[in-house]
């Protein structure tokens, strides 16, 4: 009987890591919103690291975060780094590129809990007075990734927390 229940656990093991290896090797997760300022009154939001605790929503996770700035004092080379609580984890950006108004990209390091290297883009696109702001991330998706994407979407994760920045950015843009 145990050898029976070890062997049928053995294979259901089996089943889902094959299962997660078929997962895709890269990640993307992307949101846009509509928001009623010119994109010359958003950039500066994305573009200068010192303005990020008014909007990101990772920003609460906890009281006592740490934060550091060096490079620049904003655009390409403007590094922000923290370090927090279980939440809010550790790590690094940096701004690689800033084609003022219309495109941020940004190098994304995480280094706890667990280690990723992503890439986020925000990109502006502007309407007359309105601007469509999507952001999005994205990177390479070990095979740890993709058996956490089993269990959960990362889309529906990481989204949810872009859909309340977009939310807390356009409440400050529209002031």
């Amino acid at each position: 009987m145990v050898a029976t229940v070890v062997i049928v656990f053995l294979v259901l093991v089996a089943a889902l890591l094959a299962f997660a290896a078929t997962k895709p090797n890269s990640f993307r997760v992307q949101r846009t919103a509509s928001l009623n300022a010119p994109r010359e009154k958003i950039f500066p939001l994305l573009n200068d690291f010192h303005n990020w605790p008014a909007w990101s929503p990772w920003e609460k996770l906890d009281a006592d975060l740490k934060r550091s700035y060096s490079g620049a004092a904003s655009g390409k080379g403007a590094v922000y780094e923290w370090e927090g609580n279980k939440k809010a984890g550790q790590g690094r950006m940096e701004i690689l590129e800033s084609s003022r108004p219309g495109k941020l990209v940004i190098q994304l390091d995480f280094l706890k809990p667990f280690e990723a290297h992503n890439t986020v883009e925000f990109t502006l696109q502007g309407k007359g007075g309105t601007t469509d702001l999507t952001w999005a991330m994205y990177g390479p998706q070990p095979f740890v990734g993709k058996l956490m994407t089993v269990f959960f979407s990362m889309d529906r994760v990481v989204g949810n927390d872009f859909e309340t920045g977009l939310a807390n950015l356009k409440a400050i843009a529209e002031q």
